[in-house]
């Protein structure tokens, strides 16, 4: 998705940025028992930014380890990486793709592609653009938090686990990221 209308941003630097996964975070809420949220997050996920001068036609592509999946809680860890949950085993990775932003009031909203085991579709991720500035080591760094909600049977993860009536797990699953992102130096 393009938009002709530009928006500005103070500091704002067109280029290909490389997500710092030791100062970011994807994580999830998904809610147990109707009553509780359980949090997790997943340790390892690569990607990148690409901004354009027109920041609505910007891109970014980021690929998440399903193995690499964290709930403090070994044995349920070990259920999600499972057939009934990711299949982690044949499905290693999820992948989100966006080209192109729109703005809606003070955030702005990525339709990208979520691709998670056998499924792909458009997910919209309405993110905030948190600053850009300088780190201690002279380099270009911007941050940005953004967050989605999806239905986890939409992507075939159909485990039914109901204890007295009541599903242990909930369909809707909460997705909160934060990014820290550095601006790549031109090749000499």
């Amino acid at each position: 998705m393009s938009s002709a209308t530009s928006v500005e941003i103070p500091g704002y630097v067109a280029g290909t940025w490389d997500i710092d996964p030791s100062h970011s975070e994807v994580g999830f809420v998904v809610r147990h028992l109707v009553v509780t949220k359980v949090r997790g997050r997943f340790a390892e996920f690569s990607g990148s930014i690409t901004t354009a001068e027109n920041p609505l036609e910007s891109s970014i592509e980021v690929e998440v380890a399903l193995n690499s999946i964290t709930t403090n809680n070994e044995y349920r860890d070990g259920h999600l990486r499972s057939a009934e949950f990711f299949e982690s085993d044949k499905y290693s990775t999820m992948t989100y793709k966006a080209n192109g932003a729109r703005q809606d009031g003070d955030k702005f909203v990525l339709d990208g592609e979520l691709t998670l085991k056998d499924v792909t579709k458009t997910v919209p991720l309405t993110f905030e653009f948190n600053g850009i500035g300088q780190h201690p080591d002279g380099r270009t760094v911007a941050g940005f938090t953004a967050n989605a909600s999806i239905n986890r049977k939409d992507f075939n993860v159909n485990w039914e686990g109901v204890q007295n009536g009541i599903a242990v797990v909930a369909d809707k699953v909460d997705i909160h990221i934060e990014v820290e992102a550095y601006l790549r130096q031109p090749e000499a």
